[in-house]
């Protein structure tokens, strides 16, 4: 059984731990890190989950962002610990994040992955929607509504 919380400042090096252990060395020299960089992220949507013995299993954060002159969330990064994974908590704190996005009335979504993992979430290739290079636009999924939005990703200027 997991906790659910909020990422607070005292979980900020444990997270980053998980997410060196999750993803390869240079993760963040990638594209969307240089639109995380520009701002902070959205405590309310930043989420980590706890086992039992309090010990950090999971971790997930979103990041404002642009679309052309309309406000969207970049999804990312989310990591389960690999002792923990096969056991739904990647789902579980995807769905938990999203739902809490909605309730805060954020319109829209996107992450940049792999299209068979996040489509199970509702996540759809998005046609027009570019992020900076040298990201593959294969990639670039989003969920929510999209309907007209084309244009840059660009960093969050409030």
């Amino acid at each position: 059984m997991y906790q659910f919380g909020q990422e607070q400042p005292e979980d900020h090096w444990e997270v980053e731990a998980l997410y060196d252990l999750c993803f390869a060395p240079g993760r963040e020299a990638l594209s969307s890190y240089r639109l995380r960089d520009a701002s902070p992220p959205v405590p309310d949507l930043c989420r980590v989950a706890r086992d039992g013995q309090k010990i950090l299993a999971g971790a997930i954060r979103y990041w404002p962002v642009h679309v052309g002159s309309h406000r969207a969330l970049l999804l990312g990064p989310v990591a389960v610990h690999p002792t923990r994974q096969g056991e739904g908590l990647g789902g579980a704190l995807m769905n938990d994040s999203l739902h809490r996005a909605w309730d805060l009335g954020w319109p829209r979504v996107l992450l940049v992955g792999d299209a068979p993992y996040y489509s199970r979430f509702g996540f759809r290739r998005l046609e027009g929607v570019d992020m900076p290079p040298p990201t593959n636009p294969d990639r670039v999924l989003g969920i929510g509504d999209w309907t007209g939005i084309t244009g840059p990703v660009t960093a969050w200027s409030g």
